[in-house]
């Protein structure tokens, strides 16, 4: 088991550990709720550090990352960053990601922790099909940079004092390289997978502990705390993010995930799989993810099955959780057509107990 350049620093905090994408991460320090509350309200750190990191060199990047990736990546200019997904040839989604443009002959991909291998063996390859050389052209760095994700409403006011450049002016998925808490060439980005704003620290792993001491101190008069997986799952759900593995899988295309706005059928944009997640968009698919809650109490738990009002099985839970803001039961579940429609009455199968629940638009709180 793995373990991140911050191991040391979330035991010295009292963290639960557990084991998660082959490392030894936090999954809460004073607990998923009180840890999710101050994400919503002031602000909180995640070690992030499981995350993969590719960069992508030469003068063949751009065509590399507009083959492997959905969004179209001709629309970035340096500085900037996409949501996008890896596909493969069956239209289904390898994983999704981050792709950040440094300059027309670099970028940054940015991989689920738990994919890491899975991804740079997906990218390699087409990276070899083009010419370019896995270890140069297509470089793995992931075991030696670690990321601190600093969110909340008040992370980029807390977190300013310690960076060079003034990250309440940065706008949505914008980078920049710099000085960070006196940091060299550090990545900070305006991303996170909260739904609460906030930024992401890229440095390498010999100043982690430099870092995390800086985010610590600087966070304090604004009642910063250090946050754990319990609370970043609870923090996506409810604002409507996918994860991978429960949402998002090699077998469901972005248009079942509901990622058709990232997915760009534009001139040029040749994608992997792209026939047949084109035929997804202009025929209707086979399921879809949906967002419901529950209208009676109980909690749905992934792989759950979703039956209509005669008990025939019409989906699959794939992600739930009660949410901690707003106390209604919240999740996603793959549907059949016919159960797409905000307001449609479904029914989770619990147990021995068919529990109401209603098919819902995002994200599950009003912002």
């Amino acid at each position: 088991m793995k373990r991140t350049p911050f191991y040391d620093c979330h035991v010295a905090q009292g963290a639960k550990m557990v084991p998660f994408a082959g490392h030894e991460l936090p999954i809460e320090y004073e607990g998923i709720k009180a840890e999710h509350l101050a994400v919503r309200q002031k602000c909180g750190v995640f070690d992030v550090s499981h995350m993969g990191e590719f960069f992508v060199n030469g003068p063949k990047a751009f065509d590399l990352v507009q083959k492997l990736t959905s969004n179209d990546v001709a629309a970035l200019s340096d500085g900037t960053i996409q949501y996008s997904t890896l596909t493969n040839e069956k239209g289904g989604i390898v994983d999704d990601l981050l792709v950040y443009r440094i300059n027309e002959e670099k970028y940054l991909l940015v991989v689920n922790g738990a994919n890491v291998e899975k991804d740079w063996a997906h990218c390699a390859k087409y990276a070899e099909e083009l010419g370019m050389k896995p270890g140069v052209d297509l470089v793995n760095e992931s075991p030696d940079i670690c990321q601190l994700a600093i969110q909340g409403p008040l992370a980029l006011k807390a977190m300013n004092s310690l960076c060079e450049f003034d990250l309440e002016e940065m706008t949505y998925y914008t980078f920049k390289i710099g000085e960070f808490a006196g940091i060299k060439d550090a990545i900070v980005s305006i991303t996170g997978y909260t739904g609460s704003g906030g930024c992401e620290v890229y440095v390498k792993n010999e100043y982690a502990k430099k870092l995390w001491d800086a985010v610590l101190e600087a966070g304090k008069e604004y009642d910063l705390i250090p946050c754990g997986l319990g609370a970043r799952d609870t923090l996506r759900l409810e604002a409507g993010f996918c994860l991978y593995g429960n949402d998002l899988d090699d077998e469901h295309s972005p248009i079942q995930a509901g990622l058709g706005w990232l997915t760009k059928f534009v001139e040029g944009n040749n994608f992997i799989g792209r026939e047949i997640i084109e035929d997804h968009k202009t025929n209707n698919p086979p399921s879809r993810l949906k967002p419901f809650v529950l209208s009676e109490r109980g909690i749905p738990r992934k792989d759950y099955e979703v039956v209509n009002a005669e008990g025939e099985k019409i989906g699959v839970v794939t992600s739930g959780t009660v949410s901690p803001l707003t106390g209604k039961a919240i999740g996603f579940a793959y549907m059949q057509p016919g159960y797409y429609k905000v307001g449609t009455e479904i029914y989770i199968q619990i147990r021995k107990k068919q529990v109401k629940a209603e098919i819902v638009k995002l994200p599950f709180y009003d912002k």
